[in-house]
This record gives structure tokens, C-alpha cells and sequence, in this order.
């Protein structure tokens, strides 16, 4: 079972690791929900370590020996598709969690961080782009579905997901 003594900040040094822990996430888990040929045409997009989230200070890996990472995800205050920053807002990113250790609390004690983190920088309300496997995850985690949406990977190419929203009292 992962808690949060085994979540620390990213560090830019982690971006190996990181794309591979998203590789092996997204192409087993999404593969449940998702199309063959769209998730062929995503993997390389959105398994992808993003730099800046890593150097950001609010995206976190769940590490279980040094440089072993089972899990991954933060947050930003700005907005993913445009880079709107709303005050009080913040934005939940490229969360994973290795096919290995999915139920072991690893998203949760994940977003329990970003939960802690962003409380304490005035945040107030966290939004998510989910996959379609990943809502009854953030549901249960708080979140409210309010729409269907299509997920910009890029130009030209979207998958399907939802808009959440969660209020952080």
C-alpha cells in the first residue's frame, strides 16, 4: 500500500522515469476504454514527461525505492489548453498510476498532496480533464463530472474524457 511518505516533488532529473511510468499506464489501462488506432495515435503525445510539469514544484511522483516510480501527477494554476490562470483556481495534470499497482492508494495519496499543496497556496477549486476510464476515480476522490469533453493531444487529434470540478474546503 503507497501513502503519502512515498509522494515527493518531481525533479526534472526524473523525466525518464516519468515517461516511462506513463507508457506503461496509458497504453494498458487507457487500451480498456479507448480505440485502438486513436490510442496508437496518442501514446506518443500524451506519454510524453512534460519538463515544465516536472520542474513546476506542485507535480509529484510516488516512489517506491529510488528511482522506481509506480505513480505521477500534480497540478498547475494554469489552465492546460491556454494557460489562462484564474485566481483561486488550479488544474489537476497527467496523472498516472503503473498497471501494477492500480487499488494500492497511489492516485489517492497523489491527490491528497495536491489537495494539501494547493490549500495552502489559496486554491479553491481544482479542475481535471479525465480520461473515460479515470472518472469513477476522481468521482470518488470528490470530483463532479460537468461535461463531456474532447482532450486537445494535438491539432487534429482529441480523445474522448470529461470536464470535472472539485470544490477544496
Amino acid at each position: 500500500m503507497i501513502d503519502e511518505s512515498h509522494i515527493r516533488v518531481a525533479r526534472v532529473a526524473d523525466f525518464d522515469a516519468t515517461g516511462a511510468l506513463l507508457a506503461a499506464s496509458y497504453s494498458s489501462l487507457l487500451a480498456v476504454r479507448y480505440d485502438h488506432h486513436l490510442l496508437r495515435r496518442a501514446l506518443p503525445h500524451i506519454t510524453r514527461a512534460n519538463p515544465a510539469l516536472l520542474a513546476s514544484g506542485t507535480y509529484y511522483v510516488a516512489e517506491i525505492e529510488p528511482g522506481k516510480l509506480v505513480g505521477c501527477g500534480g497540478w498547475t494554476t494554469a489552465n492546460p489548453e491556454n494557460g489562462e490562470i484564474i485566481d483561486g483556481e488550479a488544474h489537476i495534470r497527467h496523472f498516472a498510476t503503473h498497471p501494477g499497482w492500480v487499488r494500492q492508494g497511489v492516485g489517492t495519496s497523489l491527490l491528497s498532496r495536491c489537495f494539501r499543496d494547493a490549500r495552502s497556496l489559496s486554491i479553491h477549486h481544482l479542475h481535471c480533464f479525465s480520461t473515460l476510464n479515470a472518472e469513477r476515480f476522481y468521482r470518488a476522490s470528490g470530483f463532479e463530472t460537468v461535461k463531456g469533453i474532447d482532450i486537445p493531444v494535438e491539432p487534429g487529434l482529441t480523445l474522448p474524457g470529461f470536464l470535472m470540478g472539485r470544490e477544496l474546503t
